[in-house]
């Protein structure tokens, strides 16, 4: 978990990011490459980025990505990159590296390698399935399940409020990536709250549930708050991850570890 943090970016936290086996990411925030820098991850080790859905705090860190891997660390560029999303997500992309840096990144931006596929499997043999979500209609919101099927399946959820259609997927997994961009006080469906994650883990009491995408400060970073630093109390399957977590399936098992960066 290389940022747990929603769009306002809570005191201690990148934006929500998640690293998969050392080289696949999901999505591409405005702080993805402060944060593979942070967790000593070389840019040009990522082969593939699955895509949740076109908001900034999702995908505005794509033009950096490129542009590192075409003139510092993949030069020849001999390492190919995978993207894996929805249709029209190539297009908004390409106008988003464009509007960034007119020119500069046409040539390794030729060389992605675009999969739109509901369904698929990787080269590593890791495989998913996209599934629709219930966000903001106008970004093609969707949620992930990793390994669907197979013993130690997970999902990520993307950004997303209740919906049947999630919670099926995570009720069928044994770890779940989930977001909680929402105070209990906004008025909106799009984000889960507090009040949500604690009725999801009841309902899905043997899968392991991570809450990212948080709007809570990680607690004692700052005397002043952005919204609160105290965290809700969740159930025994919910663990609210800081940045740095690190998730490692053993047997049946998620085993949970903290990777303390270095300043």
């Amino acid at each position: 978990m290389l940022g747990t943090g929603n769009a306002f970016m809570p005191y201690g936290r990148y934006h929500s990011f998640t690293l998969i086996d050392g080289k696949h990411i999901i999505d591409c925030p405005p702080t993805a490459m402060a944060s593979l820098r942070r967790a000593r991850v070389p840019l040009s080790d990522i082969e593939t980025v699955f895509i949740t859905h076109i908001h900034g705090d999702h995908v505005f860190g794509f033009p950096f990505l490129l542009l590192e891997r075409r003139y510092i660390s993949d030069r020849a560029m001999l390492k190919p990159l995978t993207v894996v999303a929805a249709d029209g997500v190539r297009e908004h992309l390409w106008k988003l590296c464009e509007m960034a840096y007119p020119g500069s990144l046409e040539e390794i931006f030729s060389t992605i390698t675009w999969i739109s596929d509901v369904e698929g499997q990787l080269d590593s043999g890791m495989s998913w399935r996209r599934f629709r979500v219930q966000h903001d209609e106008s970004v093609d919101p969707y949620g992930y399940h990793f390994n669907p099927g197979q013993e130690g399946s997970f999902v990520h959820s993307g950004d997303s409020g209740p919906c049947q259609t999630l919670h099926d997927e995570i009720c069928s997994a044994s770890m779940a990536i989930i977001e909680m961009g929402y105070p209990e006080w906004v008025d909106s469906d799009h984000h889960h709250k507090p009040s949500d994650i604690q009725s999801l883990a009841q309902k899905a009491e043997s899968v392991r549930l991570i809450v990212t995408h948080t709007f809570i400060d990680q607690p004692g970073v700052h005397s002043e708050v952005t919204v609160t630093d105290e965290y809700p109390v969740h159930p025994e399957n919910v663990h609210h991850a800081e940045d740095g977590l690190c998730l490692h399936r053993s047997g049946e098992n998620w085993v949970l570890g903290i990777k303390k960066y270095d300043a």
